[in-house]
């Protein structure tokens, strides 16, 4: 049995994260199992729950079906024998697994007439044995690969383990080391899978458990990052037995929880992705709006992605509201004034405003520029429709007293008058400003001063799990009452009010509302500047000799020149405003294939318990600052609703037989 990896990374055109995993299912999976006699014959694709979501995150059924599948199986369904038909199974090496495709070759009546299995992730020694022991199985294997890729790639520089429940299995208040280890150990088995799949093989940093003293006793939360780091080292040193594997690092790992930024979870991100997230009830990323009815019929409903496929959203994804509404402004007008069918359509109008509907009416006969100005209006329509809702809920204001919260400029007395003078605030944006306040002054919550402040915002109960939940994710409560110790009494002399961020110089950033940065921003630029600490954040391997920072001469391993999809264009958070032609998003898509840069080593961060938005801009952002690749993964990529709902299941546990296991 072989294991195989895409070098696709070294020389040639630069391809991203994403790209990288996709092409590994498409050519070093489906082509390659057009060889010998099959060349021309269709496939039938067969896989589990898991590598469904691992295929479908990165390529599309076009896709697949270019590689020669017809027909896509789930492997626990009863399925039609195709005797003269090879099949590729893509599955996980569980036990399981290896049973339905034994059942499904052995003997005479076996459904295909050849199989190429690829496991998701490495295989145990006993599998492949029982695999060896049945003789009529054998001769019709084709293939027998670890592809070792299992992880969702969900952008061009971020993926998910599908860990979805990490924050309850790890984080809950009644601790169940076993349940949580098994958390950690599928974890680090996937994070693995994607170095294994960029044929890197990196620094590994973690957030070390902070103690207080040598009494101290250590929890097994305060050792998430720890044990996290150590299991996916132990994959790697597997994965160094890999012919072409890197034996010395070729770029930097680092490894957090999600206690390390509390805030970023909870408070708005004012970027357009983020509220689109936040605010429209959006299931992944479809997007569902109306269109004009056919021979003038009823509006229809319509189904989009918002992905990066689209040039606009590309471009506006990571772009404040204000900023994206003024923009999308712009380029309809600028497509208007410059196309000149649709200037004769919009002649009779001439100085009159134009709604989004009567564009999509207007161009309905002109089908060179359908698809253009559908994309137009779409995102016209769907920043509209965010404005409206920022206007409807109050969110300036409240986005306004979460900043100076986060900064020190507000505190307890602000909250509490705001509470007091605006009563229509609703019960979710209370909630996160709460839990805001209860990550910055924790002992304010404590016994009848929390109840308190649930009876002033007026929230119930089960909204009172979420905000007392917050300190399963700080620091232990002898620390929280240190914090008031004689440094700080002194200190709060000058300042009673806390702050959680300090406010960043030369950022090009102007609006208000985005003041905030995660915590990663600091230390991703920390780490890439080789300042980060070593006490705080140890390292797994001490760097071989070889092994430097992007100021550094090459050395003999260098790692593949590694570029981000971003590179390619100004950022726009730096881009001047007239730089478009109305319509291709400053010619994104159109000049994918040059002007790259030369990057530096890629950066890995991964954060155990649900990563934001925030944080995956921000990893977009600092690719093109530091020029470095920065990928960012976790065990799921949470908005905020999904994260409250997750933090009120930290309580909510009830014992299930496998915790009455003995």
């Amino acid at each position: 049995m072989s294991s195989d990896s895409d070098s696709s990374s070294y020389g040639g055109d630069y391809k991203n994260f994403r790209q990288i995993s996709r092409e590994r299912l498409l050519h070093e999976m489906l082509r390659s199992a057009k060889t010998g006699d099959s060349k021309s014959t269709w496939k039938v694709l067969i896989m589990d729950k898991l590598t469904v979501k691992i295929m479908s995150y990165s390529c599309k059924m076009a896709d697949i079906t270019q590689e020669g599948v017809s027909l896509v199986e789930d492997i626990y369904r009863r399925r039609q024998p195709l005797p003269s038909m090879d099949a590729i199974y893509f599955i996980q090496p569980s036990k399981e697994n290896v049973i339905m495709f034994m059942s499904d070759m052995a003997g005479k009546s076996h459904l295909y007439k050849k199989a190429f299995v690829f496991f998701s992730s490495p295989i145990s020694r006993e599998l492949v044995a029982h695999i060896r022991k049945d003789a009529s199985v054998l001769p019709r294997i084709g293939a027998l690969r670890e592809m070792n890729l299992e992880y969702f790639a969900i952008d061009s520089q971020g993926f998910v383990t599908d860990n979805d429940r990490a924050l309850e299995e790890l984080f809950g208040d009644e601790e169940n080391p076993r349940k949580g280890a098994a958390c950690l150990n599928v974890m680090a088995t996937r994070i693995a899978t994607v170095f294994a799949s960029l044929r890197e093989f990196p620094s590994v940093r973690y957030r070390a458990a902070k103690s207080l003293d040598p009494t101290t006793m250590t929890t097994f939360r305060d050792l998430i990052p720890t044990k996290l780091a150590a299991g996916v080292w132990n994959c790697l040193m597997q994965y160094k037995k890999i012919p072409d594997f890197p034996q010395t690092e070729t770029c930097d790992l680092l490894i957090l929880d999600r206690s390390v930024d509390q805030i970023a979870p909870i408070i708005h991100e004012w970027t357009y992705d983020a509220m689109c997230r936040d605010l429209l009830n959006m299931e992944g990323n479809k997007y569902v709006h109306e269109v004009p009815g056919k021979a003038g019929g009823p509006p229809e409903k319509k189904e989009v992605l918002l992905e990066e496929h689209d040039p606009i959203w590309l471009e506006l994804r990571h772009a404040h509201i204000a900023y994206a509404s003024e923009r999308l402004h712009e380029k309809m007008t600028t497509f208007i004034t410059k196309n000149k069918a649709a200037q004769i359509q919009h002649g009779p109008r001439d100085g009159g405003q134009l709604s989004t509907r009567e564009l999509q009416k207007m161009v309905q006969a002109l089908p060179q520029y359908s698809e253009q100005i559908d994309k137009l209006s779409l995102h016209v329509e769907i920043a509209g429709k965010i404005n409206t809702i920022i206007k409807d809920l109050g969110l300036r204001e409240i986005g306004q007293i979460e900043q100076d919260l986060v900064f020190g400029d507000a505190g307890m007395k602000d909250v509490i008058k705001f509470f007091t003078s605006k009563e229509d605030v609703t019960r979710e944006n209370k909630l996160r400003l709460l839990m805001i306040l209860a990550a910055i002054y924790p002992e304010k919550f404590e016994g009848e001063k929390g109840l308190n402040l649930m009876k002033l915002a007026k929230l119930p109960p089960d909204d009172m799990n979420a905000v007392n939940n917050m300190r399963l994710l700080g620091p232990a409560p002898d620390t929280k009452k240190s914090s008031t110790g004689a440094f700080s009494l002194k200190f709060d002399i000058h300042k009673k009010k806390r702050a959680t961020r300090k406010e960043r110089t030369g950022e090009e950033e102007t609006w208000q509302l985005s003041r905030f940065y995660p915590i990663i921003e600091d230390l991703i630029e920390k780490l890439s500047k080789r300042e980060l600490s070593k006490e705080d954040y140890p390292c797994m391997n001490d760097p071989s000799p070889t092994f430097h920072g992007t100021s550094q001469p090459a050395s003999v391993h260098q790692a593949p020149v590694a570029q981000s999809m971003r590179s390619r264009r100004t950022p726009t958070w730096a881009r001047p405003r007239n730089s478009d032609d109305g319509y291709s998003s400053d010619s994104i898509l159109r000049h994918a294939s040059s002007d790259f840069k030369k990057m530096g080593k890629r950066i890995f961060v991964f954060i155990v318990g649900g990563a934001t938005r925030s944080e995956l801009r921000v990893c977009h952002k600092l690719t093109s600052k530091l020029n470095r690749e920065v990928i960012l993964g976790s065990s799921s990529l949470d908005d905020p609703p999904q994260f409250i709902t997750k933090l009120k299941l930290l309580t909510a546990n009830e014992l299930s037989l496998d915790d009455l296991e003995i």
